[in-house]
């Protein structure tokens, strides 16, 4: 009768706990619900420093592709990489409301840009600090407030609204070259020698012909870059970034506007004067 009586209370006690146990993890459950994606904040990460994340810390990129005004991401490109949008996104510190915005894309829906850059998630990052989309077909980079310079992959249109090649021949071809962090197409001078500049005169009419590109230092560049192959010179009082020996300029009927790179046919198609900069741009000795 006592082995009865302790089995019923065992099987009571037992019969709380449960109670008790379920009654804590459905509380717990209402205390910490799914956390509300809201803005776009900067994250540590181990590989890359401070980088562009959702405010739960999962990482953002962008397309070298989207070297125009809008996304080229569609379809199945979509569904690898989801598109990133929220209106009015809460921004976290360290940067700046300015430089997001949005765009429409083609099937009619939005999307959130930072400094012109449609932003993406990619698919098979599973948890916040994953960066498994950098690099990806040379054209993904995980999205940096820093960088100095920008990789686009996209048709030149010369000034002549001609299409170019890469070497500055008529002809259709996806060229890759390198921007600003705005997209900005950057070019180099072919008559310049190991980082001097031979354009710039300290005259504002003629410089603006061919504005070059200031930076104060050199911060991030994307990941297929190599950093070391970047430097800063002085000219005229202005710091001017140089690339494999180049000093960079940006083209003044571009008009600072993102894709535009009117200068690969300046002054006439096929002068190879003025070319962009990419991987294969050949390096200026000393």
């Amino acid at each position: 009768m006592k082995t009865k009586y302790f089995i019923v209370g065992l099987s009571f006690i037992l019969f709380l706990a449960l109670n008790v146990s379920c009654k804590k993890s459905n509380d717990d459950s209402s205390e910490n619900p799914p956390l509300e994606i809201n803005g776009v904040q900067l994250s540590d990460n181990a590989r890359f420093g401070k980088i562009l994340t959702d405010n739960s810390g999962r990482s953002l990129y962008f397309f070298s592709n989207d070297a125009g005004l809008t996304s080229t991401c569609n379809n199945g490109c979509a569904v690898v990489w989801p598109v990133f949008y929220k209106s009015n996104p809460a921004i976290g510190t360290g940067l700046s409301s300015s430089d997001f915005g949005e765009i429409t894309r083609t099937d009619g829906t939005k999307q959130t840009t930072y400094k012109g850059w449609p932003l993406y998630y990619y698919q098979n990052d599973k948890a916040s600090g994953d960066v498994g989309g950098d690099g990806v077909g040379n054209n993904w980079f995980v999205a940096k407030a820093d960088y100095s310079v920008m990789v686009a992959y996209a048709q030149l249109i010369g000034h002549d609204g001609a299409q170019y090649n890469s070497q500055g021949v008529a002809g259709q071809e996806n060229s890759q070259y390198l921007t600003d962090p705005y997209g900005r197409t950057l070019y180099l001078f072919s008559r310049d020698t190991y980082k001097k500049n031979t354009f710039s005169n300290n005259d504002p009419t003629h410089d603006a012909i061919w504005p070059l590109y200031a930076v104060n230092s050199i911060q991030s560049v994307p990941s297929i870059l190599d950093k070391t192959q970047f430097d800063v010179i002085t000219v005229f009082d202005k710091s001017q970034l140089v690339y494999k020996g180049h000093p960079l300029y940006y083209f003044g009927q571009d008009n600072g506007l993102k894709g535009s790179t009117k200068g690969v046919s300046f002054p006439v198609a096929g002068s190879a004067i003025w070319k962009i900069n990419n991987l294969t741009t050949a390096a200026l000795s000393n």
